[in-house]
This record gives structure tokens, sequence and C-alpha cells, in this order.
């Protein structure tokens, strides 16, 4: 899957947890602060993740701040996309 694959499918994921499409315009927006993503849906995601790419991260693999916006999500995952 190339990386633009891996980009949507994040976004479209991403929306569906957060349930707005705000997040594809302002991708450098912290999602907890602005209420878009709290503790439960953030293991929403991460299962949504895991199921859609193959890619694991355990929450206590990452810290919130390095999770907290689409685009370092996307990040996240990429790196670890990559790497299988």
């Amino acid at each position: 899957m190339a990386d633009n694959s891996v980009e949507e499918g994040m976004l479209n994921l991403i929306e569906e947890v957060c349930d707005d499409d705000v997040i594809r315009e302002e991708r450098d927006i912290d999602l907890f602060e602005a209420g878009l993503l709290d503790s439960m849906a953030a293991i929403e995601l991460l299962v949504g993740i895991e199921t859609e790419f193959g890619v694991e991260i355990a929450p206590t693999a990452v810290e919130r701040e390095e999770m907290n916006t689409v685009n370092k999500i996307i990040h996240q995952v990429q790196i670890r996309y990559e790497g299988n």
C-alpha cells in the first residue's frame, strides 16, 4: 500500500472515529483538546489501525503528544507500516 493509500485510509478512519470531517481540513489541531478524541475513542482508533493496516500501536508505546493530531497519527502509522 502506497503512502497515499495509507494517508487516505487513515483520514477515513480518523474521520469515522472522531465523527467529524473537520479533521481533513485542520490536520494539526489537537484532537483531544478539540474534544474530537477521548481515551475510549483513542482505543477504538488503535484497534482500527491494527485491523485496517496490520499495524499494532500499544497505548503505552507512544505518548499522547505523539498522536494528538491527524498528521502525527498518520506519521506514526506510516513509520510502522513501512517497517512491516
